[in-house]
């Protein structure tokens, strides 16, 4: 009778024990070692979103000697950045790469004032808000209004994104019209139906195929993401005008309790690994932007620039109205200062 107090004594202490445990500590193959589930929505290899998410397993891997595995999935558990929001949330993923847009559906509506178009003037005016004050508080409003599902480890760019479609355009009036590929909802689409454009939510797994059978006439996007899908190789994508309406803005999360399961030494590890990550992504990006206009262009792309200002005056008022809609007229007139 004895031994067998002792035996239910020590099943306790041991459920107690792992309870007790984090992730950090236990795991399925009892080796203490942790696996990170790491996603973007980008198949190409090439792609920039691949070149952050390398940089950041290595890094995690080599400063944990091994003890912290990442594994990168590049669109193979999501092309859609829907998905991956849905797999965060749900632990199914623990580091994931989502835009402004997206980031909307989790009811956190202050996001998206990072999609807005003409938000920033340039790069430098992107970093110094990102990089900054007003970077810092959207990361805070970010984990505290998800409660903690999502902490904030960098902002990353996708470029500057450009209309291409079926036709140049010499003026605004020239998108009166025509369908463009974008968000379907929000500050981006009232913005491209303001200009006379019709918002297309096709997908963009879909798109290639899309803008080669009319089924829409024209897109947006940066570069080293049209260019790498060969959209501009299609019968309306051919050409390019430089509207550098948006400066764009990614937000690598990670699950925030996850974050907070980790030791002290593990977690330093990921901040580090993610700061790296940052670096390599940009750089990766800014490089691709001018490698990829002129692979546009040998391969038979035609490229012009337009008078912006038309484009920014439309915007301005709609971006306006918007922060007021979201209650962010402080960070607006901040980022505004910045310029």
């Amino acid at each position: 009778m004895k031994n067998k107090y002792i035996f239910i004594l020590l099943v306790f202490l041991t459920i107690g024990l792992l309870a007790g445990c984090t992730s950090a500590e236990v795991d399925a193959d009892g080796d203490g070692k942790i696996k990170i589930i790491a996603a973007h929505n980008q198949t190409s290899p090439d792609n920039p979103y691949q070149a952050g998410m390398l940089k950041f397993k290595d890094v995690v891997e080599h400063e944990s000697n091994g003890t912290i595995e990442v594994e990168v999935h590049a669109g193979t558990i999501g092309t859609e950045e829907s998905q991956l929001v849905e797999k965060l949330q749900l632990g199914a993923a623990d580091v994931v790469l989502v835009s402004p847009g997206f980031m909307t559906q989790t009811g956190i509506r202050e996001v998206d004032l990072f999609s807005a178009p003409y938000l920033f003037t340039s790069y430098d005016h992107w970093l110094s808000v990102v990089d900054g004050e007003v970077g810092k508080e959207m990361a805070d409003i970010i984990n505290e209004k998800s409660d903690n599902s999502f902490k904030l480890l960098g902002y990353w760019s996708a470029g500057v994104r450009h209309y291409y479609g079926k036709k140049p355009l010499n003026s605004i009036s020239d998108l009166k019209g025509m369908s463009i590929r974008t968000q379907t909802s929000g500050v981006v689409s009232d913005f491209w139906e303001a200009t006379g454009a019709i918002p297309s939510g096709i997908s963009w797994g879909e798109l290639y195929q899309g803008l080669q059978q009319d089924v829409v006439d024209s897109s947006e996007n940066a570069y080293p993401f049209f260019v790498q899908q060969a959209h501009h190789t299609t019968k309306n994508g051919k050409y390019i005008t430089e509207t550098g309406h948006d400066y764009t803005t990614r937000f690598l999360l990670i699950n925030g309790k996850k974050f907070d399961n980790l030791s002290k030494e593990q977690q330093d590890i990921i901040l580090k690994a993610a700061e790296e990550s940052v670096k390599a992504e940009r750089e990766a990006t800014n490089k691709q932007d001018v490698e990829y206009k002129q692979k546009a262009v040998e391969e038979g792309a035609i490229v012009n620039e337009i008078d912006r200002q038309p484009f920014i005056d439309i915007a301005r008022p709609i971006l306006e109205d918007f922060a007021k809609e979201i209650e962010v007229e402080g960070l607006l007139q901040k980022i505004i200062e910045l310029e």
